[in-house]
């Protein structure tokens, strides 16, 4: 669990720091790979717990073995299946084609292009995937801790 919120720690002075000041790309760009590291950390653990209590016969090796057993543990956690959504994106965003649109300013956006549709990333959408990894830590806390 440490390791998970030191990644958020890191990701939130990103958010609310760097690039409140900087305004580029790179930093979302950045964020979004904090993000996705501290998914992956959450996603191995819960794993590593779940095999533990006999929830899963064995901890899948393959990345997206370990997202579709995760996405079966949870099935009825909407917002967990919305951030295993996010992740999966997260994993791609170095490779995708990405637009940078007004950097230096106020309105800073980043458009993704993923899986045939063009993804706004901008301060309000990192606000919204801030919500979601919130409620997602406290989902993860609590399996853990059961």
């Amino acid at each position: 669990m440490e390791d998970i919120i030191q990644e958020k720690i890191s990701a939130d002075h990103l958010l609310y720091v760097s690039l409140k000041y900087t305004k580029t790309c790179d930093v979302i760009i950045n964020l979004l790979i904090r993000w996705r590291k501290m998914i992956e950390t959450s996603i191995n653990e819960i794993l590593k717990h779940a095999k533990k209590k006999k929830k899963i016969p064995s901890v899948p090796l393959n990345p997206v073995g370990k997202i579709e057993t995760v996405q079966k543990l949870f099935k009825k956690d909407a917002n967990f299946l919305e951030v295993i959504e996010m992740y999966e994106m997260f994993r791609k965003i170095e490779e995708l084609r990405k637009e940078r649109i007004g950097e230096f300013r106020k309105n800073v956006t980043l458009k993704v292009f993923y899986r045939g549709e063009e993804i706004s990333i901008n301060l309000e959408k990192l606000k919204i995937y801030a919500e979601r990894l919130e409620k997602f830590i406290s989902t993860t806390k609590q399996f853990l801790l059961s």
